[in-house]
């Protein structure tokens, strides 16, 4: 698999960073690639072990980016000219630096990097000294927010705003820190409000960062706006938002676009991502954000990146019954609906980034057969210009079909289909995805392709919960898991199998995170459709989750409400008694979103009632591993479920 991320466009200079799975080195591997505008030529622009996030100055001159020097090493910022040559290195960061953003004038960087404490992470403490893991003193906690999957303890390692010369660096310090002015990054903020999403005002004069309520003071799932000034100085509080902010982005009529949601306390869960403007005032009082689209129809996608103005409006990248299509939203819009929104890209397909330069615009593309090409929208024409997974395309892969379903409750209901090569009867692998709040949908999946190509039926379904279908779909099983969402899931299991060329007695089920805890769900209440269970990173107890996951403190709460009862009537644990089929549990040894005590206390439950089954843990992996964990435990986890179902199918 080769997947290009977000590209970086200005004038005719089109760069993309490429990652490819290495298995030899356990890592991702790939540089920057310059993309041809008029004939999609596709040449090569930097060749270290992995570089990634370009950005091109807005003089055009320099290209800053990413880059991981060898495996297992942080990644540091670098800068090269756009005419090729040596890239220079910027930073010397103990644990790495986040992507670049230059400033309007081409001189600085900002950059986001987290700072570890001293005598920790393989920093020196102030006497020199530096101890390793098992030296190191204790922690003294005394937040909820304290640890994050895939991050680790957060607190010892704050995450904080920098500037750096573009000009070149001659040292910094461990911390981060500069002792004299342009020596090295300088770093522009303390304390703990998670700064993030750096963008540049258009003056120059400030960084706009998206950080936690009163910078951080007092613990709230709430996010502001706020403006750093570049040259030192206490942050100014630009937005108070309803909810959070997200991916800040300045508009040329002096207004700042960003993606946000509302809700009260700590109910934050499947609240559609909207596009929102506020004036860009600066004297510390907040001014009123307005939102320009509708909070039922419109669900901004946060992973492929911020708003982009062009010349008659914003584009924002939105979530559509399983798609991720580039929409433009009208300057003049005031709660603009799905259908009021011009599609620019991404029809059966989901936008991973895009940007604009003039009349413009390029998107990196996800679609069944490539997890990502770059394409080129000008003219009302879109132009394929990358093949980067023409050897994957070889491999024979299978294309989706819809599925739709009636739940009881006359319900609509919706989802796909991979089928293997053949007649069949082919056995069948009902597949729930986790969240609750994602979805399915028309861009690559690497888990469904693999099994097809094994010769099962996948079947994916977006039941109620899921995102992408309106904020009310998202939220109806609020209080409510285990009842309309499975109705769903078996409708669209039910609307797939009476096709002639699947096994309707032949049928297994499988899921990770919410989708292992429907899987637990449905092996306890309808156990009898299935012939085993492939439950992996699962919640499967709410009451400890609560107390040990990385948001348990409010996720559970979220979805279940505050009742201990009903924590323990919503858990597949409590009915582990009602499973009798075979029932693999499958867990990441460093998993915090769903801790390993959750496939542990499964495991235990279902190996002393007599059912058949294995605990399977990754070593050194966390929530993420089948989507971004080292790529020798994908393949090994690819392994186990074939030979899983193999056996059982």
């Amino acid at each position: 698999m080769a997947a290009p991320g977000a590209p970086a466009l200005r004038g005719d200079l089109l760069l993309v960073g490429l990652a490819t799975p290495d298995l030899p080195t356990n890592s991702y591997a790939g540089g920057l690639y310059r993309v041809g505008l008029a004939g999609g030529e596709v040449r090569e622009f930097t060749r270290g072990h992995r570089d990634s996030a370009p950005e091109i100055s807005p003089d055009g001159t320099l290209v800053a980016f990413l880059r991981t020097a060898k495996a297992g090493e942080p990644p540091q910022l670098h800068v090269i000219p756009v005419d090729g040559g040596e890239a220079r290195t910027l930073t010397d960061l103990p644990l790495g630096a986040g992507a670049p953003v230059w400033s309007p004038d081409s001189r600085r960087i900002a950059f986001v990097a987290r700072v570890p404490e001293p005598g920790r992470y393989g920093v020196a403490d102030g006497r020199g000294t530096t101890p390793d893991a098992g030296a190191e003193a204790p922690r003294v906690i005394t937040r909820l927010e304290y640890r994050f999957d895939d991050i680790g303890f957060q607190h010892d390692r704050p995450p904080q705003l920098f500037v750096v010369d573009a000009a070149g660096v001659t040292g910094v310090d461990s911390a981060g820190s500069a002792d004299t002015a342009n020596s090295g990054p300088r770093r522009l903020t303390e304390g703990l409000a998670t700064p993030c999403h750096p963008v540049w005002t258009l003056s120059g004069e400030h960084v706009l960062v998206r950080a936690q309520r009163d910078w951080g003071v007092e613990e709230t799932l709430n996010t502001d706006l706020y403006a750093v000034p570049a040259d030192g100085g206490d942050p100014v509080l630009v937005v108070r938002s309803a909810g959070t902010v997200e991916h800040p982005a300045p508009l040329s009529d002096g207004t700042v676009a960003f993606l946000g949601d509302e809700f009260p306390d700590t109910r934050c869960v499947a609240r559609n991502l909207g596009l929102w403007t506020v004036p860009l005032v600066l004297d510390g009082t907040p001014a009123e954000p307005r939102r320009l689209t509708d909070a039922e129809t419109v669900d901004a996608e946060i992973t492929a990146g911020r708003p982009v103005e062009t010349a008659t409006g914003v584009l924002v990248a939105v979530r559509n019954r399983g798609a991720v299509e580039l929409r433009k939203v009208p300057f003049t819009a005031d709660g603009a609906t799905l259908a009021e929104l011009p599609l620019i890209a991404g029809d059966q397909a989901a936008v991973k980034g895009f940007a604009a330069s003039g009349d413009r615009i390029v998107c990196t593309l996800s679609t069944w057969d490539a997890p990502g090409e770059v394409v080129l929208v000008e003219d009302e024409t879109t132009t394929r210009l990358t093949d980067f997974s023409a050897r994957l395309r070889a491999r024979g892969l299978r294309q989706p079909v819809e599925v739709k379903g009636v739940a009881p409750d006359g319900y609509a209901t919706h989802g796909w289909i991979l089928l293997p090569e053949g007649d069949g009867p082919h056995p069948v692998l009902l597949s729930v995805h986790g969240g609750p709040f994602m979805y399915y949908g028309w861009g690559f999946n690497d888990e469904a392709q693999a099994y097809a190509a094994a010769g099962y039926a996948v079947v994916l379904p977006n039941p109620r919960g899921s995102a992408g279908y309106g904020e009310s779909h998202g939220r109806s099983i609020i209080g409510a898991m285990g009842t309309v969402d499975v109705d769903d899931v078996l409708s669209v299991l039910d609307a797939a199998l009476e096709r002639p060329d699947v096994d309707a007695d032949n049928v297994g089920v499988m899921g990770g995170s919410y989708g292992g805890w429907m899987t637990g769900w449905l092996a306890a209440h309808h156990g009898h459709r299935f012939r085993a269970a492939w439950s992996e990173r699962a919640v499967n107890a709410w009451d400890s989750f609560l107390g040990t996951s990385d948001i348990g403190w409010w996720f559970a709460e979220a979805y279940c409400g505050t009742d201990p009862a009903d924590l323990v009537a919503k858990s597949p644990l409590t009915h582990a008694h009602r499973i009798t089929i075979p029932f693999a549990v499958v867990h990441s040894e460093h998993d915090w979103r769903c801790p390993v005590e959750q496939a542990q206390r499964m495991y235990v439950a279902l190996h002393r009632a007599g059912v058949e089954t294995e605990l399977i843990l990754f070593p050194g992996e966390g929530h993420e591993l089948t989507r971004s964990g080292k790529p020798r435990h994908r393949e090994q986890r690819f392994r186990e479920v074939l030979r899983w179902w193999s056996r059982h199918l």
